[in-house]
């Protein structure tokens, strides 16, 4: 099938970004929302990227005048009916995924490929309560989506072969990398990358090291790039939390238990980088720990 029409649900950090990059490899976007607030938000985020693209010959001027007048919006959910491909981006809630696609589905053309940006939700059972579950599956970028190399495609136990193809062409023309994941909870990253996350707030809650010396220990004695705190501050304590949960009920293994920790951070409303306050205090001109 060839996709050129693009129809992305939820305005946020993932769609806005992914809006971006379709945008840049030549798709037409239909980007949607509940709230006009997010929209209007979403394409100045994305014109202020594609501006710093353009700072760093990236891309051209032309390129990005090209891309943002493809970007189109709409707060009406069913517009995106006659999409040839559907990114769902919505809340990392199940719920909140089936009532879309439960409104979506009766508008779509038969053709339409439906996906999810999920990082974590099993991608069989959100297809199948859908009237395509051969033509469903997961489509799970990376963040900041302009900057990361990386997609995950995971195959539903009913997706067909023809579907996962013309998925991994849209990967591929964007100039990103796929990396095929089985619809086991959580996938490939975050099956390893949360419960490291974890095992750090595991690390501060016990008392081995606190917040500075669990991040600069990793940063310097394991070359990564960002702590593992303050990489969780990055992704949403609320959102590490909920990986978990599905890590710890999908494979019912003591390993995947959240950190009561990060549990009492999400309870307090200290979700990090997007409330201002998670294991560092971004409130003042620099971070500082909060622990």
């Amino acid at each position: 099938m060839n996709i050129q029409t693009i129809g992305i649900v939820g305005a946020g950090q993932m769609g806005n970004g992914i809006a971006h990059v379709m945008a840049l490899a030549g798709y037409d976007v239909l980007l949607t929302d509940v709230s006009a607030e997010a929209l209007k938000s979403a394409l100045e985020l994305v014109e202020g990227n594609m501006s710093r693209q353009v700072g760093r010959g990236k891309i051209s001027e032309t390129d990005m005048t090209t891309a943002m007048a493809r970007i189109s919006t709409t707060q009406t959910l069913t517009d995106l009916g006659q999409s040839d491909l559907v990114i769902e981006a919505a809340t990392e809630r199940e719920t909140v995924k089936q009532a879309i696609f439960d409104e979506l589905l009766p508008h779509l053309k038969p053709e339409t490929i439906l996906t999810s940006n999920t990082s974590s939700i099993s991608i069989t059972r959100l297809a199948s309560r859908t009237d395509r579950p051969e033509k469903f599956m997961g489509f799970h970028f990376m963040n900041p989506v302009p900057v990361m190399q990386l997609v995950e495609l995971i195959r539903g136990i009913a997706t067909d072969e023809p579907t996962f193809a013309a998925c991994k062409t849209v990967v591929d023309r964007l100039g990103k990398t796929a990396a095929s994941a089985e619809d086991f909870p959580a996938f490939i990253v975050n099956r390893i990358l949360m419960p490291m996350i974890n095992e750090a707030v595991y690390t501060l809650y016990e008392g081995v090291g606190n917040v500075q010396s669990i991040d600069s220990s990793m940063k310097l004695g394991a070359n990564h790039p960002m702590g593992p705190l303050e990489l969780a501050d990055f992704i949403g304590l609320d959102t590490c939390l909920a990986i978990m949960n599905v890590l710890h009920d999908g494979l019912a293994d003591t390993k995947y238990r959240p950190c009561p920790l990060l549990t009492k951070y999400v309870e307090a409303g200290w979700l990090g980088r997007k409330t201002q306050r998670g294991f560092y205090d971004y409130r003042g001109e620099v971070p500082v720990p909060t622990r």
